[in-house]
């Protein structure tokens, strides 16, 4: 599929997607409309690192018609063991480079956009603006803090995660939405005010505006967090 084409919700699945996504399709709860949301819809990873990595494969193999990859960084042998849409032949590549050709081996009928960029304040809102939803799977307290802005600004859903070790965390936000009380859902602010002390995890940079926002009674509780461990920075 052309990287420029996208998918319109109600556009017939071929022959071979029918047959390609048909345990998808048997399911009540998806079926063949919601096969063609699927392919119909935009999805931007940041980061094809070891978070990026999976995601990108898994929503290729479920037929999501456009799947944008930000990320500037080569492929390194010490990314192998936990970066799997890389390979050892390609040491030294462009990561989006090895992640396009993979996720276009995976799927055919997937389109792969590359950013090869770092995001910031003056490109990022351009990137986003061309998505449905994104998934932040970046490997710093400033990039995370930078896509939830983003992504509120751009009333879009974001999907952030984070991994340590053993651990991990995960959240979907959506504060531009409302709960089923009215109120607004939190953002990625209301839940992490500002970033961990830098001694209590590994390669986090400050963001460089993390102060609190005024507390809002109109917003949902946030949900609680018990330590920053399953939010430090490792991709």
């Amino acid at each position: 599929m052309s990287e420029t084409t996208r998918p319109t919700v109600g556009q017939a699945l071929g022959r071979d997607e029918i047959e390609r996504y048909a345990r998808h399709i048997v399911l009540p709860e998806v079926g063949g409309a919601g096969q063609q949301k699927l392919k119909a819809a935009r999805v931007l990873v940041v980061g094809a690192g070891g978070l990026g990595s999976p995601v990108a494969l898994y929503l290729a193999a479920a037929g999501v018609g456009r799947i944008g990859m930000a990320d500037d960084d080569t492929v390194s042998l010490s990314n192998l063991q936990r970066q799997v849409i890389h390979a050892t032949s390609d040491i030294g590549r462009a990561k989006l480079d090895s992640a396009g050709e993979r996720v276009a081996a995976i799927n055919p009928h997937v389109a792969f956009a590359p950013h090869p960029v770092r995001l910031d304040a003056e490109n990022g809102s351009a990137i986003v603006e061309g998505y449905d939803l994104v998934v932040d799977g970046s490997d710093n307290f400033a990039t995370r803090y930078l896509m939830a802005d983003l992504c509120e600004a751009a009333k879009i859903p974001l999907v952030t995660a984070a991994v340590q070790r053993f651990s991990g965390s995960l959240t979907v936000l959506a504060p531009h939405l409302t709960d089923v009380n009215g109120r607004q859902n939190p953002r990625y602010r209301d839940l992490f005010p500002e970033a961990p002390p830098p001694a209590s995890c590994r390669a986090v940079r400050r963001p460089a505006s993390s102060a609190r926002p005024p507390a809002s009674s109109a917003r949902s509780p946030p949900t609680k967090r018990s330590s920053w461990s399953a939010a430090s920075a490792s991709r």
